[in-house]
């Protein structure tokens, strides 16, 4: 399921190794899976991808992304996917390493996880599919992709085709334009009208038609069955509903309609789906809940949530796959105001994952918001120790909210200066102007006499 709040790269956000030593446990988690992923070196898999006359299929990653730590833990480990191991070939790209800039200078990643399948012959993207699937999801993304690479479609499936390709070319309106083509001329019975949907309302997010997005999910959804694509359609339709700008006169009502079809799903009887993805529909219903400024309402959804959280988590079959929810669970104990929820699960993710920044960064945050600031500062420490590449900013940006906490102005200046220093040295490919931004804003408003203490006013 593609979640449109949680995969997007959010300044600030801590949510979804160029050297084994210091990568994540996840960073094992294809190895021993059933699909040759090869690593971070995507001169190697293209020259692999020519060479063998296949396509190319690229899984863009981030320890941070829990999404893509779901799909790592519960997806891509499935032996029923070991049946396609000869029909791509496959490559892992860590986005957090710098080597992997190049990459992504061709083929921006704006959501995590990304896959895409691309034709070696020309380097061209067929198909660029954003978020998390199932595995019978991926099963049918490689049909597409394998008919994209060897031509021949027609009709709706050559539109389908046709849009899947302009996506993967970052051209987000004119492929939004071929997929609603698709839907308007397929049968009622399409087999891939679900799918369809999908990449139709996450092309207009990426067009930025947020309107149209929820309009278009709102009279398209009652015709699909109630099924995995359902909950795809409708994570997506109330992820567009969410960024209309306030004021837009239609936006509460979409906002409303869509929040009511979230609700739908995640009633019985339940639908087949990750508990990952079940995770993101209660995240849009907190979202939701607070654009109506419902505080209250918020509450009781993240009170669902966290106790849906908390029990699959205990059935997870190891610590990786147990880590999955610690950010969601951060987010939804943070929601309740009770952020000392979250902690011991974050504290046993540290125990068990102890190369990982994640755990020690969150629990940075966490320690802060329940009044521990110096056990907040000491797990930043850690998550520095650890950090690599453009991640690295969104940590030193929860140092300097520590300090700002401890009322220690100049330490905060000092260590957004760094951040913004080091932001300089990475690839522009891998640095969000957002989170550059959002640094920035801090910095000023830290800088501002009203926030120095004994300053003159």
């Amino acid at each position: 399921m593609r979640s449109l709040l949680a995969c997007l790269l959010l300044s600030g956000s801590i949510a979804c190794t160029a050297t084994n030593a210091n990568a994540p446990a996840s960073a094992e988690a294809h190895a021993e899976g059933p699909l040759p992923f090869i690593p971070d070196d995507y001169a190697r898999a293209l020259a692999d991808a020519k060479a063998k006359g296949v396509p190319l299929f690229v899984d863009t990653w981030a320890p941070w992304c829990h999404t893509c730590r779901s799909m790592r833990a519960y997806v891509f480990t499935d032996k029923a996917l070991a049946k396609h191991a000869d029909r791509f070939v496959w490559l892992e790209l860590n986005t957090d390493l710098t080597q992997n800039a190049t990459f992504q200078e061709k083929y921006p990643v704006e959501f995590w996880p990304t896959f895409f399948i691309i034709d070696p012959r020309e380097e061209k993207a067929l198909l660029r599919f954003a978020g998390s699937a199932t595995v019978p999801q991926l099963e049918r993304l490689f049909e597409d992709g394998e008919r994209a690479y060897q031509g021949g479609a027609t009709g709706a499936e050559a539109l389908l085709a046709r849009g899947d390709a302009l996506y993967g070319e970052r051209k987000p309106a004119e492929a939004a334009e071929a997929l609603s083509l698709a839907l308007a001329e397929a049968p009622a019975d399409w087999s891939r009208r679900g799918r369809a949907l999908e990449s139709l309302l996450m092309a207009q997010y990426g067009a930025k038609q947020y309107v149209p997005c929820a309009q278009k999910a709102v009279v398209e959804l009652p015709r699909v069955p109630r099924s995995l694509n359902l909950a795809n359609g409708v994570l997506n339709g109330l992820g567009c509903a969410l960024a209309i700008p306030e004021g837009t006169p239609e936006a509460a009502d979409l906002r409303h309609a869509l929040e009511a079809k979230a609700r739908e799903v995640l009633a019985p009887p339940a639908i087949d789906m990750e508990a990952d993805d079940r995770s993101g529909l209660y995240e849009v219903l907190v979202e939701a809940r607070k654009q109506d400024k419902d505080a209250a309402g918020a509450k009781q959804v993240a009170q669902e949530w966290l106790t849906f959280l908390e029990g699959e988590a205990a059935k997870a079959p190891n610590p990786e796959a147990r880590s999955v929810f610690d950010s969601h669970r951060m987010l939804a104990a943070m929601t309740l105001e009770q952020p000392q929820r979250a902690i011991p699960a974050l504290e046993q993710s540290e125990k068990d994952l102890p190369q990982d920044y994640n755990p020690p960064a969150r629990l940075a945050t966490l320690y802060r918001l329940s009044g521990r600031l110096d056990d907040a500062l000491a797990a930043n420490d850690r998550a520095l120790a650890r950090v690599q590449g453009a991640r690295r900013l969104s940590v030193l940006s929860g140092r300097a909210d520590i300090q700002v906490a401890r009322k220690d102005t100049a330490g905060a200046v000092k260590t957004l200066e760094e951040a913004l220093t080091f932001a300089k040295t990475l690839p522009a490919a891998q640095v969000s102007p957002r989170q550059v931004e959002s640094l920035e804003k801090k910095l000023a408003g830290l800088k501002t006499p009203a926030a120095v203490p004994g300053a003159a006013p």
